[in-house]
């Protein structure tokens, strides 16, 4: 796809990953629609795009309230016209052990409440904003693309049942829906970042950082431009359709 003035939707727009695709996919010529839970956040993203002569707006949205959601991609279909992709980034973790025991007795488990949590927001939202987009590109005639934001967890990882859940479900809507949208012009595909420098990895300690690092065959760290450029080639790339691009440095083998 030529990505010059079409519309692109990116939610966690804000800052991180979400802001990186923003600004790889607005250098390329798109107009972007940057959607976040954060009006000052995406405020002060958007003034750091338009500095770089890239058209961005801001759109509030809580991608797991359904009504927030039809209502923010409405909005921007009626600001700056229907968009012709979409890229679903927003996600948040809850970690915790299913259960935590000691001597044959459990002293803690993982809750409902953080097990819906992170469902909701990390592939509810996936759903929800899928198919708004979906239903705004057939219906405007527009071929499209829908990336979806997985992550290395999918596989299974200690300590986030729910996380590890919700990342493996994002990635077989996109099978599902590479196969079902296919004859509406639509692809999608899914990337699924291993380790990246973001606000989330500088929070941790650094000999955590440092293990981590360590463990990755390239010894570092990726950045969030990795994840950018994955997410920018399955949009160029016309025949790339319903698959994933992992993009972790090697880590899972």
């Amino acid at each position: 796809m030529q990505l010059r003035e079409k519309v692109i939707a990116i939610t966690g727009g804000a800052r991180g990953l979400g802001l990186a695709i923003a600004r790889e996919l607005g250098r390329a010529g798109a107009a972007i629609a940057l959607l976040d839970m954060s009006e000052k956040a995406l405020n002060d993203a958007v003034s750091s795009l338009v500095a770089e002569d890239i058209t961005a707006q801001a759109f509030v949205v809580d991608v797991a309230d359904e009504d927030s959601v039809i209502t923010a991609f409405a909005r921007i279909a009626a600001r700056m016209g229907p968009i012709s992709g979409c890229v679903s980034n927003a996600g948040i973790t809850e970690d915790a052990l299913l259960v935590k025991a000691s001597d044959g007795k459990v002293e803690k488990r993982m809750s409902l409440e953080a097990w819906q949590k992170v469902l909701n927001v990390d592939l509810t939202g996936v759903f929800l904003c899928g198919r708004e987009a979906a239903t705004q590109m057939i219906e405007a005639g527009l071929e499209g693309v829908i990336v979806n934001i997985s992550s290395i967890s999918r596989a299974g990882n200690m300590g986030q049942s729910n996380y590890a859940a919700a990342k493996a479900g994002v990635h077989a809507l996109t099978v599902t829906w590479g196969k079902e949208l296919a004859r509406h012009g639509i692809r999608t595909g899914t990337v699924a970042p291993g380790f990246i420098a973001t606000d989330m990895t500088a929070a941790m300690r650094p000999d955590m950082v440092e293990r981590i690092s360590r463990s990755v065959p390239l010894k570092r760290l990726g950045e969030p431009c990795d994840i950018a450029k994955s997410v920018a080639f399955i949009f160029d790339n016309d025949y790339f359709n319903a698959r994933i691009i992992e993009c972790d440095g090697g880590l899972r083998l």
